[in-house]
């Protein structure tokens, strides 16, 4: 009879099945990512650094301020919606093609300022500026239309 105890083997792991299935849920994820796509927009806000129009120029000019309230030419109106900005903007023109000038606060409702970029295109106004504040010499200016031409110093 033999009594000494016998050597115990380790048990080998085999890891080939491991690796395999790893690499089964690695491709799994990786074609599950890219199927994905999250709707992100970059934004970035524009700065203007372009010289100002010429202050002779005739214009029509609408402030917005931080509430929402219309000025046309400096005069203030009644209320705020569509139909009196339109009323006033046609009586500031006089019957002539006038750019127009917006200067709205920073903290003007946007709708405020969608308002008068509609009334505009429904009175036919193509010429537009922006008042912006020149980033180099923090002067207030209007920052160009895109399709005015390019100015000489």
């Amino acid at each position: 009879m033999n009594l000494r105890p016998r050597r115990r083997e380790e048990p080998e792991i085999n890891l080939v099945p491991m690796i395999d299935v790893v690499l089964v849920l690695l491709i799994f994820f990786m074609i599950a990512t890219s199927l994905h796509h999250q709707s992100e927009l970059e934004i970035r806000l524009p700065e203007a650094s372009g010289k100002p129009l010429p202050g002779a120029v005739a214009q029509l000019q609408i402030d917005v301020d931080a509430a929402g309230r219309y000025a046309v030419n400096g005069r203030k109106l009644d209320n705020a919606d569509s139909t009196t900005l339109k009323d006033a903007l046609r009586a500031a023109a006089d019957g002539r093609t006038l750019p127009l000038a917006i200067s709205a606060d920073g903290k003007a409702p946007h709708q405020a300022v969608v308002t008068v970029l509609d009334v505009a295109g429904q009175l036919g106004i193509k010429q537009l500026a922006i008042a912006t504040i020149n980033t180099t010499t923090g002067a207030p200016g209007f920052a160009p239309p895109a399709d005015a031409p390019a100015q000489n110093p």
